[in-house]
């Protein structure tokens, strides 16, 4: 499974969390008040911050893992779904724009 990421172009891997199951997606990054990384939601074509403590940043992925689209999502709002996502990707607001991640960028999964 993979546990980080990279963008091609910037060198730092990208800590990640996977979130699999239904539970996990629902729960995502519901109580919390950052996030180390990002988190990755799986089979999923949109998300909201409804409860969310802070704003994020959130690319939706197609299925081999290429950006779409980034938005900046402040609490309380829900996303309107991209119908080509498989994936969404979670991060704080501005971690997107620091690593690179913009849309046609296609994201490396690795393994530690």
């Amino acid at each position: 499974m993979a546990t980080s990421f990279t963008v091609p172009g910037h060198a730092a891997a990208v800590p990640l969390e996977i979130a699999e199951t239904g539970a996990a997606r629902r729960r995502g990054l519901l109580g919390r008040t950052g996030i180390d990384g990002a988190l990755l939601l799986t089979r999923t074509r949109s998300v909201h911050t409804l409860g969310m403590r802070f704003t994020i940043d959130v690319a939706h992925l197609d299925g081999d893992l290429r950006v779409l689209a980034v938005r900046t999502m402040r609490p309380g709002r829900i996303g309107l779904p991209r119908l080509r996502a498989r994936y969404m990707l979670e991060a704080e607001a501005g971690a997107m724009r620091a690593w690179g991640v913009t849309p046609g960028t296609r994201l490396k999964m690795a393994e530690n």
